[in-house]
């Protein structure tokens, strides 16, 4: 309906579980027509923001993962070099010899200049001891996104947000700098590619605190808030207190149609 009538389209996630390929091919079994290049996640936008904006030195340039194979995806797309992630050596119980050897220095590796974490289905104490060691020698903090929840199976559940935290309160209140909704930072990377006209833009989204709070920010033309999602009611942007409003909603997106 949207490229019918002449529409620029770009889907934007924070799932960094998934790579754009991924995605493009989780929207073609939905029966919606998607190219690579239309899909925008938090993993691609760490991996532009890693390779393009902190240029790191080559001695410092590796990226110790917290998260899953569509980041590491996402890091192989620029070169970036990664460790931790998938890697089933650090899918174990710690050992003894581990406190040890992580905090002499002897188990890190001396390349890693930047702790990424996203959403980590395999996440253990083992991980978060040597993401912390690597974030107390001087490396920088990155998150895909602080989305502390996620929906799946008409429930909530962990998100990438829940991943980072204890992190967070380990370096005593230290944030990551977040690439994905509502980051801002991760709306000038979308900019930067698609040349849009913000203020002709829509963001068409299901959840208050990320998707419509990241159109608004923006400085978008409108926001769409979906009611499939986190978010569900209009009582969320019309109770006291309520901070963020987005310009329209319906109850799904079929409703466009009508």
């Amino acid at each position: 309906m949207l490229r019918s009538k002449g529409k620029q389209i770009v889907f934007v996630t924070n799932n960094s579980t998934k790579s754009r390929a991924d995605y493009q091919k989780k929207l073609e079994s939905l029966g919606i027509s998607a190219s690579v290049n239309e899909v925008f996640g938090s993993s691609y936008s760490a991996a532009i923001y890693i390779s393009r904006i902190l240029r790191l030195p080559k001695h410092q340039s590796t990226v110790f993962v917290l998260g899953e194979s569509g980041i590491e995806t996402e890091l192989d797309s620029e070169s970036i070099p990664h460790i931790g992630g998938t890697d089933e050596t650090y899918n174990r119980l710690i050992e003894p010899k581990d406190y040890t050897a992580i905090a002499s220095g002897e188990a890190l590796d001396p390349s890693v200049g930047v702790v990424l974490a996203g959403l980590d289905f395999h996440v253990n104490y083992l991980k978060l001891a040597y993401a912390l060691a690597y974030l107390r020698r001087g490396a920088k903090f990155l998150a895909t996104n602080v989305d502390v929840t996620l929906p799946s199976a008409g429930s909530l559940f962990p998100g990438a947000g829940a991943i980072g935290a204890p992190l967070v309160a380990m370096m005593g209140g230290e944030k990551p700098t977040a690439l994905g909704k509502p980051s801002q930072a991760m709306m000038d990377a979308i900019e930067g590619k698609f040349k849009f006209d913000r203020a002709r833009t829509c963001m068409v989204g299901d959840r208050l605190d990320t998707d419509i709070r990241f159109g608004i920010e923006g400085g978008l033309g409108g926001t769409l808030c979906v009611m499939t999602g986190v978010t569900r009611s209009k009582a969320e942007w019309e109770g006291e207190g309520a901070k963020i409003y987005p310009t329209a909603w319906v109850k799904e997106l079929g409703d466009l149609k009508e």
